[in-house]
This record gives C-alpha cells, structure tokens and sequence, in this order.
C-alpha cells in the first residue's frame, strides 16, 4: 500500500509527522528536535504534534527512556495507528482527557502515591536525579469476569515514561487473596484499609539479621537451635 506523502500540507501536522517517521526517520532510529523542526519549518508546535502520537500507540523514546540517547535525541521505536487514515487520528476513548476534577479525584483516591513505585510527590528519587512529579495514567485491568477495563491511577512521570500500557489480571490477584490462610486475610485487609504495609516484629528482626556477619549470623542460629531443645 502506497503512503501519503509526509509533505502533503492538506493533511494534519500529526499525520505529516507520523508519515516522516515511517518514511524518512525509519522505526528503530534516532533523530534529533533540529531535524524534525528543520523538516516542518511551516508548523509551529510540531514537537507537540509528535507527542500526541503516543495517543495512538506510538513508540517515541526520549533520554530519560533510552539512556543511549542525549538530551536532543529521541529514537522512533514502533509504529502504531495509521492516522492519516480517516478515522484513525480519534483519539481511543479510554485516552480521552480528564477534567482536573476527575484528576483531584484520582490523586486524592492513591493518596498523592505513584502506583507503581510508591513514590509521593516532590520525593527525590534514588539517584537524587530529579524530584517525583504525579499524572494520572490509564491501567489496562483484566476484570475477573474476563473483560477488560481501563482505570485511572496515579503514576509519577519516570515511571509512565514511554507511554506504554501496564496491565494486571485482576482474577489472578483475586485467586492469590483466596489461597491465603484467615490470619494473613486480616493482615492484607490492615494493610489495605492503612494503604501500607506494616512489618511485623519478624520482618524487622529479620531485617536487622541480615546486617550481620555470618560469624553473627550463626551464633543466632546457634541460640535459636538451643532454644527449641
């Protein structure tokens, strides 16, 4: 099938620069901000044309994804919705924006935590790189019943870097908590309602003993097998 010309001014700049990847860029390979605003010297936010692609399932990594990448590069990874197509530039309707109330709602719901490190807003990562900011991402949830649902949750801007779906199978969580013993049922049930794990006595002494050099870590096996004599 032969492609629209990425120089076609009749279409959208989104479709132009979509068509530019595919036949000029090539999936897998780098350009620069230069070359795409040197290439669409007649579209004044083509850089936020590029990035509504990611709507449509396509994959454009930055540095922060891609650490081979410098700060000006970003690398055209995959392909995803013909959007010059008729019909195919509409957003999916589960991408659709929120209002900043829906957002609110959402940040308040996860109590300002990224769901998928647990990191609060304004904390510093690890690294001491750059300090946590939250936005409200899509999750793909398999339903127990087997259908498929899209829920809103909080995610740090690192981690939903990339803009691509994560997706957790509800039955298989829901067939876990049943395999659980009543006792370890109540403790799920605590840490749910808390929105945190606690650690017991043990999982704190078990902490402090692997600190220890093995000459101390055996001498504590040594006591416990005394005291079960």
């Amino acid at each position: 099938m032969t492609l629209p010309s990425w120089q076609d001014k009749k279409l959208g700049s989104m479709s132009r620069a979509a068509l530019w990847l595919v036949t000029v860029v090539g999936e897998g390979n780098v350009f620069t901000k230069s070359t795409l605003r040197e290439a669409f010297p007649d579209v004044a936010q083509i850089d936020r044309r590029l990035r509504d692609l990611r709507v449509h399932d396509w994959r454009i990594d930055t540095s922060r994804e891609d650490a081979e990448l410098k700060q000006q590069e970003q690398r055209f990874v995959t392909r995803g919705a013909d959007v010059w197509i008729p019909g195919q530039s509409k957003a999916p309707k589960h991408k659709n924006s929120l209002t900043a109330a829906q957002r609110t709602k959402i940040l308040q719901g996860d109590n300002y935590l990224c769901r998928t490190c647990g990191i609060a807003a304004g904390e510093e990562y690890g690294d001491g790189v750059e300090q946590a900011q939250l936005n409200v991402a899509r999750r793909k949830v398999l339903l127990a019943d087997g259908t498929v649902e899209h829920q809103l949750v909080t995610e740090c801007r690192r981690c939903g870097a990339g803009g691509t779906d994560r997706e957790v199978d509800q039955g298989v969580v829901l067939e876990m908590v049943e395999a659980l013993s009543p006792v370890e049922r109540l403790t799920l049930a605590g840490w749910l309602a808390a929105d945190q794990r606690t650690l017991s006595p043990l999982d704190r002494l078990w902490g402090i003993l692997r600190t220890l050099p093995e000459e101390s870590r055996k001498a504590v096996a040594d006591a416990l097998d005394d005291m079960d004599d």
